[in-house]
Parts: structure tokens; C-alpha cells; sequence
């Protein structure tokens, strides 16, 4: 089926000349400010309505309660605004999170997830400028202190938290046939699109440097669970979209800065999705000790640690992933290119990490941290901690990763120019070109990925693809008379995929 890919990546955040102020109150403190710059985004509330966080793709459903519908877009914790790309910014568990909107290639995920970072540094930004002006952006609370924002997913104390994928799949697929393909693929990936991390165990303890920063953080094969018992396979069922098209969430990835492993992140994951959905078997690379194989290929820096196979065989990560890409096949031309690096990338970390330094995240990560050994600092140091906390700080005057850009050390695939349009603009091709534009629009009263509400009237997009900006063309929609408050509920009904609801 055609590919619909998003992504949702929770950042790392700090308040330096305040360490006791929360975190839930300094995300809301940044999702609110850039709200305030966006005047717009501030009318329309979220959507809870068709929420389902609870359904097991395994069958059944753990729903414990129901939540309203709509909520404060300001509360304390709870914060959340739609954004004009069509994506979402809001408080997650204690992080500001940034969610892509849906998108038809793995480059336009890439593109749309290092966007996040821009959306982010602006909200630290306009939250600077009201707190100079000793302004809060809150009622009743203190202006904020200064953020630092980190695109990670461990805070040093034992916690980690998200970047997920999510990508739309088939329901003639069985969940349990697309597990079983995954599991072995989801471990090998981490050669490619981990992140680095300095330390060992959930609190970083143990010493001795990493190749995934999630590694650490997983604990069953399969499990419904984000924030505890999380599994290599995720199995929540919310696809919000159709019956027949269900959403994969993928919480096993690392938060990258390099765009090549984002890259690879979606692209390989696609490419073997088709292949599964082609019917291909990947069966005999199914593993003894899934689990524990996580954490031996992370910790495994030689990348010569070989996997015990159900089979007898015994394979390393790299030998892992070259089967899997013997069998997927490039059906466009985006997916030869994803080829194309994946080879690439795979005959650098053959040769040695030091030869995908300029590559991926881990390498180019490990390549300072091995830098500074020579100069006799010691990896137990807090030092190295530092280094590799600064690598992922997202201000480019401060972050690592943007000093060995500058320095040429490390490739990246897209100019700022690109970057802030996917800031700003949705993509054409996708629903959420729709929901970008209507947040511009002063007759939106609320919205969720999949539900509109404009003057009262609910309307639902449940076809990923539609409307998208062809649609509207087709349906002599007139998109800036939408957003400058012409709205005809009855004219919007004409375009492709959307559908009135009625709440009664």
C-alpha cells in the first residue's frame, strides 16, 4: 500500500538558573509562547474525542476511563497547539513534543522531524522575549527562565523518553506476521540510526559508551506500553484513519540530529514494510533472546557481536540488516536513493564507526568522545557526559552537531531554506495540508489528526491521503478565501474525504 509516515519526538528540556522549576510548567511555558506569537493557533482547542490510546492491535482494548473531548489549549501540563505544517506542538509527560505532519516519503519525513528543532528554538526564543520584558506567558506563574532544549532520550536520572514513528500498514497484514518480520530489524537498525550515548543502564551508571540511547529502556518483545514494559514492538492500535489502515508505532528509535539516519530511519523501515506487505518471509531471521540482543548490539562498538538465530545461525547486526536488504525492492525513485545510503552507510561501518562519522549520529559521537579519551580524559568523567549532552543541544551556537556542520564533519541533507518552509508549510499531497491551512482559518473552533470542527459542524478526514491540495483544486475549493474567514460547510463536504459528523 502507499506509505503514510509521521513522527512524534519528545525533547529533553532545562531551566539552568532555575533547576526546582518543573518541567511540566516550563514545556507549557514554551508551547504557550509560540502560540502567542502564532495568534491564530491559539483558537482552535485539541480533540480528544477519537483518541484510543488503549487498543491492542492483539484484539482487545484496556480503555480504564473516557477523557473530555476538548481541553483548555493553555493548561498546565496539557498545553497544545496545531501547527500551520499541519503537525501538532504540545506537553507530553513533562516535554514540550513536536509532531510531524503525515507525509508520503521517507526524505519528507526526514525533512519535517529536523523542522522540529526550528519550531522548538522559537519557542525558546519568543519565551526569551517576554521573560527580558518580565512578562509571563501564564497567569498566576513567574515569567520562565531561559530554556535549554535537547533533541535526546535519557535525562542521566534513569528516565527516558520518546521519539517515535509511525507508519500506516495494511490491516490484510497480520499484526503478528508484521512482529515477527520487525523484531529482528527493529535490533539490527540501531547500527544505523542510533544516537550514542555516554554510560550504561537506565540511570547511565555503568561505564563505557553505547550505541542507542533507547537500548537501556526496553524490556519485552512485544507490549502495549510507551513509558514503562516497553517492548520492540509496539502494539497500540489507534490508527486514525480508516478500518482497513492501521498505524504502526514504532517506540524503539532514537531522537536523531543527523539527517542521514533519519533518513534511513523511515526509509529502510518502509522498504521493509513493503516487502512484508509484499508477502516476503522473513522468518528465518527470528531470534533466541530478542531482548537481550538489544542491548549486546548497543554495547557492542566492534559491531562484531553475532546474534544467536532460532535457526543455529549467528549473525551480527550488519549481516542482520544485508539480508533484509537483499529482499526489499525500490519502487520509486526516493526508495533507490534510500538504497543507494543504506548501502553507503552499511560499507563505512564495515570499514570501522570512524568511517560513518560524518554519516550518522553514534559514530560522529563516539569519534569526540574517543578525541578527548586521547587527551586523558577519562570516561567516567562528567566531561564526557557533558559532550555527549551537547552534541544534541538544538541552539546551533551551542550544539556539537552543528559545530562539526560548520566544520564540514558532518552531512547534512537539507539547507535552512528547506528546513523552515517544512516549518511552515504543510505538505500538499496528504490531509494534513488541510488541517495546516485550517488553522488559519477564524471559524475553527477544534481539530485532532483525523477531525475538524469549523462553526459547529464536526468534519472527519479518515483517508490519509485526501484532501489534500488537489483535492481542493479539484473541488473548486478556494483555500485563501477559507483562511480569510469565507467558510461553506456545505461547499467543504465536496472535496475528497471529507465527511460531516453528527455528534447526536
Amino acid at each position: 500500500m502507499a506509505r503514510i509516515i509521521g513522527a512524534e519526538t519528545e525533547y529533553g528540556i532545562a531551566t539552568p538558573a532555575d533547576l526546582t522549576l518543573s518541567p511540566i510548567v516550563s514545556s507549557t511555558h514554551a508551547v504557550v509562547a509560540y502560540a502567542l506569537k502564532h495568534q491564530a493557533l491559539r483558537r482552535s482547542r485539541w480533540d480528544f474525542a477519537a483518541e484510543s490510546p488503549l487498543r491492542d492491535a492483539r484484539g482487545f482494548d484496556l480503555r480504564r476511563y473516557h477523557t473530555v473531548p476538548t481541553i483548555d489549549p493553555n493548561a498546565i501540563g496539557v498545553a497544545n497547539v496545531m501547527l500551520h505544517n499541519g503537525g501538532r506542538f504540545y506537553v507530553d509527560h513533562a516535554h514540550p513534543e513536536y509532531s510531524t505532519p503525515e507525509v508520503t516519503s521517507a526524505i519528507e519525513a526526514a525533512r519535517y522531524d529536523a523542522a522540529g528543532d526550528l519550531v522548538l528554538r522559537g519557542a525558546a526564543a519568543l519565551l526569551e522575549e517576554h521573560t527580558r520584558r518580565n512578562e509571563s506567558v501564564l497567569d498566576g506563574h513567574a515569567p520562565c527562565p531561559a530554556l535549554k532544549l535537547y533533541k535526546n532520550n535519557v535525562d542521566g536520572k534513569g528516565a527516558s523518553y520518546g521519539a517515535h514513528e509511525n507508519y500506516s500498514y495494511s490491516r490484510s497484514t497480520l499484526f503478528e506476521t508484521l512482529a515477527q518480520a520487525l523484531i529482528p530489524f527493529f535490533i539490527a537498525r540501531m547500527v544505523f540510526i542510533g544516537a550514542g550515548r555516554v554510560g550504561k543502564g537506565p540511570r547511565g551508571d555503568g561505564s563505557g559508551f553505547q550505541i542507542s540511547q533507547r537500548a537501556d529502556y526496553i524490556e519485552q518483545a512485544i507490549s502495549l506500553e510507551t513509558t514503562m514494559n516497553r517492548g520492540i514492538i509496539n502494539t497500540r492500535d489507534e490508527s486514525h484513519s480508516n478500518e482497513k489502515t492501521g498505524r504502526l508505532h514504532v517506540i524503539i528509535g532514537d531522537a536523531n540530529m543527523s539527517h542521514t539516519s533519519m533518513l534511513l530511519k523511515y526509509g529502510m523501515t518502509s522498504l521493509v514494510l513493503d516487502a512484508i506487505e509484499r508477502g516476503v518471509d522473513f522468518s528465518d531471521l527470528n531470534l533466541e533472546a530478542p531482548v537481550e540482543e538489544v542491548r549486546k548490539v548497543s554495547y557492542d562498538l566492534t559491531l562484531t557481536h553475532r546474534m544467536q538465530l532460532s535457526n543455529g545461525e549467528a549473525l551480527t547486526a550488519l549481516e542482520v540488516l544485508q539480508r533484509y536488504r537483499e529482499r526489499v525492492e525500490a519502487s520509486t525513485q526516493e526508495d533507490a536513493h534510500v538504497l543507494q545510503v543504506w548501502d553507503e552507510v552499511a560499507s563505512a561501518l564495515q570499514r570501522g564507526p570512524e568511517h560513518a562519522s560524518d554519516l550518522l549520529d553514534w559514530c560522529a559521537k563516539l569519534s569526540l568522545i574517543r578525541s578527548f579519551e586521547q587527551r586523558g580524559v577519562p570516561m567516567e568523567s562528567p566531561k564526557m557526559q557533558a559532550i555527549d549532552l551537547q552534541y544534541t543541544d538544538i541552539d546551533p551556537a551551542k550544539s556539537l552537531y552543528h559545530a562539526l556542520v560548520r566544520k564540514g564533519r558532518m552531512r547534512e541533507l537539507f539547507t535552512h531554506n528547506e528546513l523552515h518552509k517544512a516549518q511552515q508549510e504543510p505538505p500538499t499531497d496528504t490531509r494534513a495540508y488541510f488541517r495546516g491551512k485550517a488553522q488559519l482559518c477564524p471559524a475553527l473552533e477544534a481539530a485532532s489528526w483525523e477531525r475538524i470542527t469549523i462553526n459547529g459542524q464536526v468534519l472527519r478526514i479518515a483517508d490519509l491521503r485526501h484532501p489534500n491540495a488537489s483535492d481542493c483544486q479539484r473541488a473548486g475549493f478556494d483555500v485563501e478565501e477559507f483562511v480569510s474567514g469565507t467558510v461553506d460547510v456545505e461547499k467543504l463536504e465536496h472535496i475528497s474525504g471529507v465527511e460531516r459528523v453528527d455528534e447526536h
